[in-house]
């Protein structure tokens, strides 16, 4: 079985293909191309709905051509195509998969319509044989969710984000300290030498007696902090623009050292929150697999807390491979072959949604 798969749930393009001879063998991966706006709306400070989807449309069809070349297939030699269906931005979610429904109809094969948070779930167990039954942890941009799941297309949402996913946190502290986008990587890497314990920041919901999720009220706690920890001659106009120049500045590395100490601050406060769920969600189901993935899962100090975590309560902890993270077409052709292979099809007539539930 050959599939060929298209993402464009948000501000990346990308195209996979993805064969596996056998059942008895794993997946075996013939191309993945992946092409990043972040420069394009780096400018803008978060991503801008239609230059996202003009942006699709100019770089599929190169991406195709280069990845049926990288397969060293023709169209004839695939099985089934599939895309994002959502959740994601309407307009993008939109040319992803009108392209694969057109190749679909042209090439008289199945069309597949996959959810882009089913994608991230399945990832870590990307390339292996089958699914094994876990607690999942999905951490995004507009995502925090623990999921049991149980098999392909048998999952059971334990806990979602009442407001700001963890993803979203990162980007819009980000914006507070006057870094860059996105602000998930600009933090951590100032976080690197950073005091964790410097700022004490809340950990909401953390003792809620459920499994869900709340970040907005850290986020609120780093702006009412700003005013507190400025350097009166760096604050012009208004106070977002204290620890804007605190960076910029390399006159005083006490102006670093508190931006390295708040990003290592509130990094700590998202993955203890980020922890703690995730290690009730386990002992409550009393299953002894942890899985994590999405894009804040690229962050190496949650990995290793949970690394550790899981280690320290004899628990199994899987992980997406970084490249498998950020959006990506290679997670959603994984999780097309597996809906395939138990019997799973869509219509050509399904519709996208941008607010598509991860459901059973």
């Amino acid at each position: 079985m050959t599939i060929l798969a298209i993402e464009t749930s948000c501000d990346e393009t990308a195209v996979a293909i993805l064969r596996r001879r056998n059942r008895q063998c794993g997946p075996e991966l013939l191309a993945s191309e992946v092409a990043s706006q972040i420069a394009e709306h780096e400018k803008f400070g978060g991503v801008v709905p239609e230059v996202a989807s003009r942006n699709h449309v100019a770089q599929l069809p190169c991406l195709l051509e280069r990845a049926m070349g990288s397969a060293k297939i023709t169209i004839n030699e695939i099985d089934a195509f599939a895309a994002t269906s959502g959740p994601g931005l309407a307009s993008s979610l939109l040319v992803g998969n009108s392209a694969a429904k057109g190749l679909a109809i042209g090439a008289g094969k199945p069309f597949l319509a996959i959810n882009h948070l089913e994608g991230h779930l399945l990832s870590p167990f990307f390339g292996r044989e089958k699914i094994e039954p876990n607690i999942a942890l999905i951490v995004s941009g507009g995502h925090s969710l623990l999921v049991n799941v149980r098999g392909v297309g048998n999952y059971e949402i334990l806990g979602t984000t009442l407001d700001d996913a963890a993803g979203e946190a990162f980007d819009k502290v980000a914006k507070l300290l006057g870094l860059g986008y996105p602000g998930g990587p600009e933090i951590e890497m100032r976080a690197q030498t950073g005091n964790a314990k410097k700022f004490d920041l809340p950990r909401s919901m953390l003792n809620s007696g459920d499994l869900n999720f709340s970040f907005s009220g850290l986020k609120t706690a780093v702006r009412y902090l700003l005013p507190k920890h400025v350097i009166p001659s760096a604050v012009e106009g208004s106070r977002h623009e204290s620890l804007k120049v605190m960076h910029r500045d390399p006159s005083t590395h006490a102006r670093d050292d508190v931006l390295a100490d708040l990003c290592a601050s509130f990094q700590q406060a998202v993955i203890d929150v980020l922890r703690e769920k995730s290690l009730h969600a386990v002992q409550q189901t009393k299953s002894r697999r942890l899985t994590l993935s999405g894009g804040v899962s690229c962050n190496r100090a949650l990995r290793e807390n949970l690394r550790a975590t899981c280690q320290k309560n004899g628990i199994e902890f899987l992980v997406a491979a970084p490249w498998l993270c950020t959006d990506n077409a290679a997670m959603i052709v994984f999780a097309a072959m597996l809906r395939m292979e138990a019997g799973f099809r869509s219509e050509l007539t399904e519709e996208i949604d941008p607010n598509l539930k991860l459901v059973s």
